[in-house]
């Protein structure tokens, strides 16, 4: 009787046990609210991080949302309907030369080159830079990273864009692909996998890359509110954690395997299509190895806003880039 008593007692306290522990991870679990500028191959690390379970393994559980567009990222952002925003480095520049309050800090990066590719209607042989010349081009919206890397590719081969080509950039991001198909264009700067996709349709042809010509940038990186990464840099500290888990993943895997990784988050996309945009984003150097977003880059951005036209004011590197918690991550 006695050892059913305390039998009984054991399996009461293991029960208790066992809800407490159960509502310790929930507690211990941390939602953060994610806005990325579009769904792309080129963010491959970020779809890694969620589909092989490292945000989870440090205690983040993601809400990811697609919100189309730099501009309405940072006003999802900024209004506090996103924690964190995955966007261009630029939009920070932008924001903070309005004189906000509240900037928005970058502390992770995740694409550290250009991601689009020079594609022709026709085959080129041979092609050099000078062919552009007196063609007619159509490009990506003024004030964004595309356009700005662009621009700043084309003066580094000797083209003035606003004078030696038609220059095109009144047609929306979302529909470049559908305008060069329909023929609009020579040329075009295309992100994957349109690009690849374009080949595979016979509608044009990959013969350079912009990330290639444009060296080391701040393309794409995790950003908050100044206010936010005060109040929650544990969290932040934990997020940026599981995406360099992801970034090491990346670089060491087949790409064959990180694909199979993300390819639910590209649903009409085939399995080959995104094996080798991996392989080309990869081969150029186009994912970061690390979240570290170094000073370098920093300054190479505001010359490239510079040289567009584009850059509202200088900003140094320590105003709106958080190295403490990259650094940290890095060095475990």
């Amino acid at each position: 009787m006695k050892f059913m008593k305390y039998g009984f007692l054991s399996l009461i306290f293991l029960l208790g046990v066992s809800l407490f522990v159960g509502c310790s991870s929930d507690e211990e679990t941390t939602e953060i609210r994610l806005a990325e500028v579009t769904r792309s191959i080129f963010y491959a690390p970020l779809y890694v991080a969620i589909s092989e379970g490292f945000f989870e393994e440090e205690g983040i559980e993601i809400d990811l949302t697609t919100t189309w567009g730099g501009d309405t990222t940072m006003t999802t952002l900024l209004s506090d309907g996103a924690d964190v925003a995955l966007v261009g480095a630029e939009t920070s520049i932008y924001v903070y030369a309005q004189g906000a309050n509240d900037p928005a800090i970058n502390f992770a990066q995740l694409t550290q080159t250009d991601g689009t590719f020079l594609v022709s209607r026709e085959p080129v042989e041979d092609f050099e830079w000078d062919d552009l010349k007196g063609s007619t081009f159509l490009g990506q919206r003024a004030g964004g990273m595309p356009q700005m890397v662009g621009e700043y590719v084309l003066k580094q081969n000797g083209i003035e864009p606003h004078e030696d080509l038609e220059l095109i950039q009144n047609i929306d991001f979302g529909n470049i692909p559908s305008a060069f198909a329909s023929g609009t264009g020579d040329y075009v700067q295309l992100f994957e996998p349109q690009a690849t996709q374009f080949e595979e349709d016979g509608i044009g042809y990959i013969i350079d890359s912009f990330g290639t010509q444009s060296g080391n940038v701040p393309y794409t990186v995790f950003m908050s509110k100044q206010s936010y990464l005060e109040e929650n840099e544990e969290a932040l500290e934990s997020f940026t954690r599981a995406i360099y888990k992801a970034q090491q993943w990346v670089q060491e895997q087949p790409e064959e395997v990180v694909a199979e990784s993300i390819v639910d988050f590209f649903e009409d996309t085939s399995l080959e299509t995104i094996e080798q945009v991996i392989e080309r984003y990869r081969d150029q150097g186009s994912y970061a190895e690390t979240p570290i977003l170094d000073e370098d880059g920093w300054y190479l951005l505001q010359e490239m806003m510079d040289e567009s036209g584009e850059l509202p004011m200088d900003v140094p590197y320590e105003d709106l880039v958080n190295t403490d918690i990259p650094n940290q991550i890095v060095n475990e």
